[in-house]
């Protein structure tokens, strides 16, 4: 297996089909059918390929600062990560979140953070849950257009230590939208 980084701007036609055939088979109920990005474009994504270089797992990144208790930290955010189902239970999973921890190592990344639905594969690789209030910018994926300010308790919030800086419960503003 190989696993390449990947700039947003620098996906082909052909990867994008790759792409969201990956996203539509994993989250068939809720994924677009004509994207492959659920509210708005990662920065960078993760993907691994197997022997015959197929797509076998993704894991969208966006790196921004978010607010805990009025403190800023420096977010990486992992967004659908997924595998293909008949390479699922093969590791795959758990290597794109070792690459993605290997990638945070020296840069100014306080965090990792995901919204887990199954926390298994997540708690296996070093993240813990968290109980925080999420304050996000609401977006409509049908529409495109901003919907307002969503504020609540999502259950599956998790993190990984990335940095120095320490976690706090209370409100976690994203600052942009819930991926």
């Amino acid at each position: 297996m190989k696993i390449d980084i990947v700039h947003e701007y620098d996906i082909s036609n052909e990867l994008s089909a790759n792409i969201q055939e990956l996203l539509n088979d994993s989250f068939p109920e809720i994924y677009p059918k004509n994207r492959i990005y659920f509210k708005q474009l990662p920065h960078f994504r993760f993907l691994a390929f197997d022997q015959e270089n197929r797509l076998i797992g993704h894991a969208g990144l966006d790196y921004r600062v978010m607010n805990v208790n009025g403190k800023p930290l420096r977010i990486l955010g992992v967004i659908d990560l997924c595998v293909a189902g008949n390479t699922r239970s093969q590791g795959v999973g758990s290597r794109l979140l070792l690459e993605i921890d290997a990638f945070t190592e020296g840069r100014n990344i306080d965090f990792i953070l995901l919204f887990a639905d199954k926390m298994n594969l997540y708690v296996k690789n070093g993240y813990q849950p968290v109980n925080n209030v999420c304050k996000w910018l609401k977006i409509n994926v049908e529409t495109h257009t901003t919907k307002g300010i969503g504020t609540e308790h999502i259950d599956g919030l998790m993190i990984k230590k990335a940095g120095i800086a320490n976690w706090d419960e209370g409100e976690l503003d994203l600052l942009g939208y819930l991926f």
